[in-house]
C-alpha cells in the first residue's frame, strides 16, 4: 500500500475586518473547503488583515504592521482548536511575533493532538526590513503520518541552500507560504519553488496571499499550486493542482510518496542523488560559493 498524504493550499484573501472574530470566521470558512486534506497550508502574513481592525489603519505607516502581534495569543488559540476539531495539520501561514531579539516572521504548524511547531523565516525579503523584522537561525523538519515535511517561507524558496538543507534533513514535501506584491514577485517564487521540486525531487505546496487592500498595505498576487518534479510519472509541467488567480480559493491533492521515492531512485533525471555525487567537485570551490 502506497504512502500517501493529502495536502491543500488554502489561498486566503486579505480583507478589511472589524474584529479578530470576523477574521477568524473567514479563516474557518476557507478551512471548510479542505475537508479531505491531512495538511492544510495558508499563506504568509495571513494575519495582516488584523491591521485593519483599527478604523484609522489607512493613516498608519507600514512600520506599524507589528501591532498585529497583539493578536498572537488569539491566533494560536484559534488554530490549536481548529487543528484538533478538524483532525488536521494546519500550517497557519505566518504571523509577526514579538521576541526578546525583535520581531520575527514566524510560520506556525499546528497538529491535531495539540502540537505547535514554529519556524522563524531565515532570509527576510528586503522590504521586510521596513517592519523591523529580524531573521531566524534554525531549519527543521517535521513528521506527519510517516511523511517528512519542511517549511520554506516565500523568499526562503528563492535561496537554494535552504531547501537543500531541508531535503538533506529528510524533507519529502516542502510547505511554502508566500506573499508577493507583484506578478513578477509571484513568478519569482513560483519558478523557484518549481526548481526546488526538480533539483531535490520533492513535492512543494506553494500558497500565496491574495490582497486588493490599499496602502499602506500591499497588494498580493496569487495562484496557489501543488508542484512535483517534471518527469514521466508526473505532469510535464510539474503542476499537480492549481488555484484560481487572485481569488480566495483552495486546492487539494493526494501525494504519493512511494512514487516520489521511486522517481528519486530511477527517474529520467535523478537529481536528488546526482547533486551529491560530485560533492568533491563542489568542495573545491566552497571558499568562493559560500
Amino acid at each position: 500500500m502506497s504512502r500517501t498524504l493529502t495536502v491543500a493550499a488554502a489561498q486566503f484573501e486579505l480583507r478589511e475586518v472589524d474584529s479578530f472574530d470576523a477574521w477568524a470566521a473567514q479563516v474557518r470558512a476557507l478551512l471548510d473547503r479542505t475537508p479531505d486534506a491531512r495538511v492544510v497550508v495558508l499563506p504568509e502574513l495571513v494575519t495582516e488583515s488584523l491591521f485593519t481592525v483599527d478604523p484609522d489603519w489607512r493613516t498608519h505607516d507600514i512600520a506599524q504592521l507589528t501591532r498585529i502581534t497583539d493578536h498572537t495569543d488569539a491566533y494560536v488559540a484559534l488554530f490549536t482548536a481548529e487543528a484538533a476539531r478538524r483532525d488536521q495539520w494546519i500550517l497557519a501561514g505566518t504571523h509577526l511575533v514579538a521576541t526578546p531579539a525583535g520581531h520575527r516572521n514566524v510560520a506556525f504548524l499546528f497538529g491535531p493532538d495539540g502540537e505547535v511547531h514554529q519556524h522563524a523565516k531565515t532570509h527576510i525579503f528586503p522590504a521586510e526590513a521596513d517592519w523591523g523584522t529580524g531573521e531566524g537561525d534554525e531549519l527543521a523538519v517535521y513528521e506527519i503520518d510517516g511523511v517528512t515535511v519542511g517549511i520554506a517561507i516565500c523568499y526562503e524558496a528563492e535561496i537554494p541552500e535552504v531547501c537543500t538543507t531541508l531535503t538533506a534533513l529528510g524533507a519529502e514535501v516542502l510547505l511554502v507560504p508566500s506573499y508577493t506584491f507583484t506578478e513578477a514577485g509571484f513568478w519569482r517564487v513560483r519558478h523557484c519553488a518549481a526548481a526546488r521540486a526538480i533539483e531535490n525531487q520533492v513535492y512543494v505546496v506553494h500558497c500565496p496571499t491574495v490582497s486588493h487592500l490599499e496602502a499602506p498595505l500591499a497588494p498580493g498576487w496569487a495562484r496557489a499550486a501543488v508542484l512535483s518534479p517534471c518527469d514521466l510519472v508526473f505532469p510535464a509541467d510539474g503542476v499537480l493542482a492549481q488555484a484560481r488567480t487572485n481569488e480566495q480559493d483552495a486546492v487539494s491533492f493526494e501525494l504519493d510518496l512511494d512514487l516520489l521515492a521511486e522517481n528519486r531512485r530511477a527517474g529520467a533525471a535523478t537529481t536528488y542523488l546526482d547533486r551529491g555525487r560530485r560533492r568533491d567537485l563542489y568542495e573545491k570551490y566552497a571558499h568562493i560559493t559560500l
